[in-house]
């Protein structure tokens, strides 16, 4: 049985401006490393899935960049999007490819924007969570611990045991600060968006519940990618075919993990220093600067007596911000 891997690689990662530009999106920057987060993700895959049975799903623009970012994944495996419509139909074209090629493989699911702090564990869950998925038929979401009670990520209540793994008994989606804490004291795990299946179950659990796209089922077995974008409505594979089908499964992984939802995670993810702050690039900063994010593309940026601040230099525009203020930036480049 073969394993496959789609990497979701679209989005504009727009809390990341002005670094990240609409050419150059949050997957194809080194935030995590010294390294672009798509090519940190292809790497994680070695030796448990090789570049050539790996498939990038990206938008239309990117195609070239995506290519020159991972030059080991065949530039056929780099499928672009004819329009942004969410992950479930993302993921049912890429399942169905995999199908026709190969009808009884398997496939792992992945964002291309995460930091993880332990690849070898990242791997032993993703091998878990195939052999949950194969011994048992389901559908197969990867949990961790919680490190923090974090309110804006999703969040997996474990139910009965399933093998070597639990029943989803419910999700909870970004839950208030209050909840966040009972749920991580009660054992709820995050929600990473790891997933692992069996192409030919995904796709008969997407066709029986994930009516957004049932309108494009035709499309897409006739092999009319197009049409099939265009006829179904934009919705997450979680809410149209993980909340709703009765084979679901969960198995907790042990890797440090972060979506990298704006600056602030890397205060989380990178090194600081001595007094709390993450630099790179060309930057000084004066003594009294604390748990602030300043990152130079070029330019030299000097800091001074500020805390919890971030400051961006890039692409000729310069951010000044306080921290927490993600969703605020985010509104504030759509208008820009």
């Amino acid at each position: 049985m073969s394993t496959w891997a789609a990497i979701l690689a679209g989005g504009s990662g727009t809390r990341f401006w002005p670094l990240s530009t609409a050419e150059r999106p949050k997957q194809l920057l080194p935030l995590a490393g010294d390294r672009p987060l798509l090519a940190q993700s292809v790497a994680r895959l070695r030796g448990l899935v090789p570049p050539e049975r790996t498939l990038v799903l990206t938008g239309p623009f990117l195609v070239d960049r995506v290519a020159a970012t991972v030059p080991e994944v065949p530039r056929g495996n780099i499928f672009a999007e004819p329009r942004a419509a969410s992950t479930a139909p993302a993921l049912a074209w890429a399942a169905h490819w995999i199908a026709k090629h190969d009808p009884g493989g398997q496939m792992l699911s992945l964002h291309a924007d995460w930091a993880v702090g332990d690849d070898r564990a990242f791997r032993a869950a993703a091998t878990h969570a195939l052999d949950v998925a194969a011994e048992h038929d389901v559908l197969v979401t990867v949990g961790v611990k919680p490190s923090r009670s974090e309110t804006a990520y999703g969040y997996i209540v474990p139910g009965k045991p399933i093998g070597s793994g639990r029943r989803v008994q419910r999700f909870i989606e970004k839950p208030s600060p209050a909840r966040a804490a009972l749920l991580r004291r009660r054992g709820a795990l995050w929600n990473t968006g790891l997933f692992a299946w069996g192409v030919a179950r995904f796709l008969g659990e997407a066709g029986a519940y994930a009516r957004e796209l049932a309108a494009g089922w035709a499309a897409l077995s006739a092999g009319d990618v197009p049409r099939f974008f265009a006829a179904v409505t934009p919705v997450a594979v979680d809410v149209a075919v993980l909340e709703r089908t009765k084979r679901l499964a969960v198995v907790a992984g042990t890797f440090p993990w972060d979506d990298i939802g704006s600056w602030d995670a890397l205060l989380r993810i990178r090194k600081a220093d001595t007094r709390g702050n993450v630099t790179v690039g060309n930057v000084t900063l004066s003594d009294d600067v604390r748990r602030s994010v300043i990152w130079s593309e070029n330019e030299h940026v000097a800091v001074v007596g500020v805390q919890d601040t971030v400051v961006i230099r890039a692409n000729g525009h310069t951010l000044v911000m306080p921290t927490g203020q993600a969703e605020r930036l985010r509104a504030f480049v759509r208008e820009l």
